[in-house]
């Protein structure tokens, strides 16, 4: 049964979660409502935009692993011309506008006004971070996501140019490396995730990883 949420800041099991991965409905979008979530392996989506909000631990969990990204022979080309620029945490609030834009493939996003702020929160707190990728000094797209210890979960990506997320991406994951992270969650794959090498583990496994990864001590800035 999904339960729902007081203002009380606590969550049912991650694995009470119906067959949609639905865990709870209600609650509001504190910083420290959002962190036990993401502790807790859950993480807010709101299908029906700002009039109640949901949250959700689907199974099979969506992760990339972070020594198995998958950099094709075209984007490896990419990365060494150079094209982009990439810097963190430089612009975070417009990478959020930039990942809530309508788009072609894609009218409206779960990125309401709501949640653009609870993570502009987060962010001040040091907790929400982004990647930026330009060309000659313009945002063309970026990538934002939630460290919390070894644990990184990826929100949301854009790209206004060709190749500008993938190469966010790659630069997400070499950041991730290199300061020890153990995992990346993104929640849902996507072909485009899928192509860079993104693949699913059952809830129970990915559970137990999450709890490795919130004992490590790593720091993403």
């Amino acid at each position: 049964m999904v339960a729902i949420l007081s203002r009380k800041i606590e969550f049912p099991p991650a694995t009470s979660a119906d067959r949609d991965g639905l865990v709870a409905v209600g609650g509001d979008l504190s910083v420290e409502r959002l962190l036990l979530a993401y502790r807790s392996g859950i993480f807010p989506w709101p299908i029906f935009h700002d009039d109640l909000m949901t949250w959700f631990s689907p199974d099979p969990r969506a992760i990339l692993e972070l020594d198995q990204l998958h950099v094709s022979r075209s984007l490896t080309k990419v990365l060494r011309r150079g094209t982009f620029e990439i810097s963190i945490n430089q612009d975070f609030s417009a990478v959020v506008d930039g990942c809530g834009a309508p788009a072609p493939d894609r009218p409206s996003t779960w990125i309401t006004r709501e949640m653009k702020q609870a993570y502009l929160r987060l962010h001040r707190e040091g907790y929400a971070h982004s990647v930026e990728a330009r060309v000659e000094g313009t945002l063309v797209g970026g990538l934002y996501g939630v460290a919390i210890g070894g644990f990184f979960a990826g929100e949301s990506m854009f790209s206004t140019v060709t190749n500008a997320s993938k190469v966010a991406l790659v630069a997400l994951v070499e950041r991730l490396r290199s300061r020890g992270f153990a995992l990346l969650d993104i929640q849902q794959t996507t072909p485009h995730l899928v192509s860079m090498g993104a693949s699913e583990v059952p809830r129970k496994r990915y559970l137990q990883r999450l709890g490795e990864a919130l004992d490590l001590s790593c720091r993403f800035d």
